[in-house]
This record gives C-alpha cells, sequence and structure tokens, in this order.
C-alpha cells in the first residue's frame, strides 16, 4: 500500500458529495444515509464552501499552538471539538498541496500526547468494566480485622470467616457484597451515558484520523516513529480490533504502515517511557490478528507492514519465528481476486525471501505458493512491477539447491513464460538454467538444454 497523496478530512467538516470507497475505510462505512445527508448539503450551500477546499492558514499552528494543546487536555467538550476541528484542517492537504507547515505539527511540545490521551481515555471508557476493576492496595490498618475502610472482607477467609471463628458462627449469615465498588458501577455518578460514550468515541476516531494524516507528513515521521507512546496506543488499537470501533483500528494501522520503513521494534523495551506495556512479541502478534481479519483492506494493509518491517534488519529476530504463519496466510492472498490483495501479498514475499535461506525454502516448500506465483505473471497483474517481483521470487527459490526438486516439477511452465512473454525471459531463462544446469546430487538431472 503505497501512501495516499491525499490525506483524509474527517472531523466536523462536510462533503460536497458522497466520498468515495478509500484505501484504509472499511468497506460500508459509506452508507447510503450519507450520501443522502451530502446531497441535502450541496443544495444548501455551494460545494466550494465545504469539504476538502476549506483551510486554514498555516501560521496559525504557531500562533495557537499551545491553545490547541491545553484544549486537548481540558477535556471540555467545546474546547475539544474546536482542537479537533482545527487540526484536522491542518493536517489536511490536497493532492497538488504544495504548502510547507512553518513548524511541523508533531513537533509542537505536548501534541502528540495530548491526542493520544483523547484515545486513551475513549479507550478506558470503552472497555468492559471487569478489565478495570483492579484490587486496590490498603495499607492503613493492615494489620487489623475490622477498619471501617472496606476492607473487612479482604480480611476474612475464603470462606467468609475470621481467623480463629467457627463455621457454626457463619450459619444463616452470608456476607453482603463490599460497597467499596459501588462508584465504578456502570450507573455511578461520575460514569458517561450513551450519548456521552459515542461522543468520547467520535473524538476518539476523529484524533485517531488527525495521527494518521500526520504520518503522511515526510517532516513528521521520524518524530512519531521514535515515540513511544504513540506507537504503543496504535499498536493496542490493533491488538484490540474485534472489540474496537473499525475507523479507529483503520486509522491506527495506516499510521504504522507509513511509519514502517522507519519503525524499529526494539524501542517497546528501550528505555523511553511507557504508557501501555507492549512488548515486540505482542506488536508482531497484534499484526497477525489483522493479517488474518475478515476485514479486506485490514489484511491487505498488515501484509504491506510485515513487507516493510522486514526491511530493517533489527525487526528480524521478532518476525522471523512467525515465518511459516505469515508465508502461509500471504500464499493464502494470491489466491483471492482482489487486485490489492495479491500486490501485498507479492510485495511482502519478495521482501521476506532476500532475508535469509530458511525463508526461502519455507515458502518454496508451502503448499500451492509456486502454482500462485505464476498465475499472478500469467493472468497477467494489471501492475507490471508486481509481476516482476513475483519472477523475482521465483528466481530467489531456485537459487538454493533444497529447493531445485520442487521447482523441476514447473519447468514447462517456466519455458511456457520464456517463450511467451519478453518482459520476464530474462528472469526465466536465468531459472532454467539454474534448474538444469547445476542438478543437486540428490535430485536427477532434467532433460532439457537450457543449460548447455
Amino acid at each position: 500500500m503505497q501512501k495516499r497523496e491525499q490525506n483524509k478530512l474527517g472531523g466536523n467538516v462536510g462533503s460536497a458529495s458522497a466520498p468515495p470507497a478509500k484505501r484504509g475505510r472499511p468497506f460500508g462505512s459509506v452508507n447510503s444515509n450519507a450520501a443522502a445527508a451530502a446531497a441535502a448539503a450541496e443544495t444548501l450551500a455551494p460545494s466550494a464552501l465545504l469539504g476538502p477546499s476549506l483551510h486554514i492558514h498555516t501560521s496559525f499552528a504557531d500562533q495557537n499552538n499551545k491553545r490547541i494543546v491545553l484544549a486537548l487536555q481540558s477535556g471540555l467538550k467545546s474546547e475539544l471539538t474546536w482542537a479537533l476541528n482545527t487540526l484536522t484542517l491542518l493536517s489536511f492537504k490536497e493532492k497538488d498541496d504544495m504548502r510547507r507547515d512553518s513548524t511541523p505539527l508533531a513537533k509542537i511540545p505536548g501534541l502528540l500526547d495530548a491526542l493520544l490521551q483523547v484515545i486513551d481515555d475513549w479507550r478506558d471508557v470503552a472497555l468492559p468494566k471487569d478489565h478495570l476493576k483492579k484490587q486496590r492496595v490498603r495499607t492503613l490498618g493492615a494489620n487489623s480485622y475490622i477498619t471501617g475502610f472496606g476492607n473487612e472482607f479482604e480480611a476474612l477467609g475464603s470462606n467468609g470467616l475470621r481467623p480463629g471463628s467457627s463455621a457454626s458462627e457463619a450459619t444463616g449469615h452470608s456476607p453482603k457484597p463490599s460497597p467499596r465498588h459501588w462508584w465504578l458501577d456502570e450507573d455511578g455518578l461520575f460514569n458517561r451515558d450513551d450519548e456521552g460514550r459515542a461522543e468520547r468515541q467520535q473524538c476518539a476516531v476523529s484524533a485517531s484520523n488527525i495521527l494518521r494524516n500526520f504520518s503522511f507528513m515526510p517532516e513528521n515521521e521520524s518524530i512519531m516513529a521514535q515515540h513511544r507512546h504513540t506507537l504503543e496506543t496504535v499498536f493496542q488499537c490493533v491488538e484490540d480490533h474485534i472489540t474496537e470501533d473499525e475507523e479507529l483500528v483503520t486509522n491506527a494501522l495506516e499510521t504504522i504502515v507509513n511509519l514502517a520503513p522507519l519503525l524499529d521494534l526494539r524501542i517497546f523495551s528501550s528505555s523511553k517511557p511507557s504508557y501501555i506495556k507492549i512488548t515486540e512479541k505482542r506488536a508482531v502478534e497484534a499484526i497477525m490478528g489483522m493479517l488474518g481479519s475478515a476485514v479486506k483492506v485490514w489484511h491487505c494493509a498488515a501484509a504491506e507492514l510485515l513487507g516493510r518491517l522486514i526491511i530493517n534488519p533489527d525487526n528480524e529476530p521478532f518476525l522471523l519465528p512467525f515465518a511459516p504463519q505469515i508465508h502461509k496466510r500471504l500464499v493464502d492472498l494470491m489466491s483471492i481476486p482482489a487486485l490489492d490483495a495479491q500486490a501485498a501479498a507479492v510485495g511482502a514475499l519478495y521482501n521476506l525471501v532476500e532475508v535469509n535461506m530458511d525463508c526461502r525454502i519455507k515458502l518454496a516448500s508451502e503448499r500451492w505458493a509456486i502454482d500462485r506465483l505464476l498465475k499472478v505473471i500469467k493472468t497477467p497483474h494489471p501492475v507490471p512491477e508486481i509481476c516482476r517481483k513475483a519472477a523475482m521470487i521465483l528466481e530467489s527459490l531456485v537459487s538454493e539447491p533444497q529447493n531445485r526438486g520442487l521447482l523441476l516439477a514447473y519447468e514447462n511452465a517456466f519455458a511456457e513464460i520464456l517463450f511467451s512473454d519478453g518482459r520476464y525471459s530474462d528472469t526465466f531463462a536465468r531459472i532454467l538454467y539454474e534448474l538444469t544446469s547445476r542438478p543437486n546430487n540428490k535430485v536427477a538431472a532434467a532433460q532439457g538444454v537450457w543449460g548447455m
């Protein structure tokens, strides 16, 4: 998935027409109701006043950066809405927009943490209460059975008796529920109703959209890729994709994909301050969960993310233990008729086979792998670069002597492409040369003449 040149304008700003299905937005998120509302808005106001044509002067961020951060930190509805709408407009750029921000938005002190706090607040509200309630440490009166501070039932044994008391003392008396967690219940005084939760969710999605737009700006990439709080938050959103808002997960995933070329997974075990305990293994497992998800844009983005992460040698120790699962899923993606799924799978495999010999051997042994690579070339894929990468993968596989026995079964298919498609004739000539001129001792020499 290449970076889109046009960022997504979210928040409360409308659009003059129903937005088309974009890469990164789950299918079905744009419905007929949204289209009808957009059509009604078009009749009320000129299209030139709505949507992406609305901008804020770039110097606005320099003059109001402290106010924006304070508005996000305040949690007040009006201030939060103003700050999110302002940042949405500031972070949006048209495809042909050549303007440069005088100050990279990610460099504004405290701005990233303030945006991430909006997402963290929503996640705290969205999580079930069973996950939020933790054992409270009591130190006052720790040596007394009854203190009056709510630890009566903690002091009692598992059978509801004080140490030294008999069972007959508790006959007909069952311990009552402790009132110490009443203030945490759903209907508590300080808990939000459904409307308040929906508003928090909308703010979190808007904040994730702003972070996603930030990641498209080259001047922000290195800052965000080294900001541990940002990576921990977006990886946690991806990890909880089953229960989390779909658009929030999509924005988080695309943010990671954009930052992947600069991302070093070792940051999760570094000395930088940590807000959420995400480890390297959990981060890779979160990506694997997306790779097997039912949402098309998610598993395509996850495939491309793996292909970008493996380029960094420092990430190899964390990704290679999952190589068999990665190969199997990527081969499955190549069988999907969707062209973007095939492109993402081939691109990731192209980078994986360049890592080491073990990856090449495991991919060649994967069922249907060679058949589907050949199918991408023969169909062919409308993007010539994808076909070229598929051919290069086959050339990498044949370079390993252990794979020649498997690839000899496809000698006729290789010869057919050699004579029928001049674009890849050189690559398949080298493949046939490797197969026939240097036979493995364990494999009978082929009867072809390609190496003579």
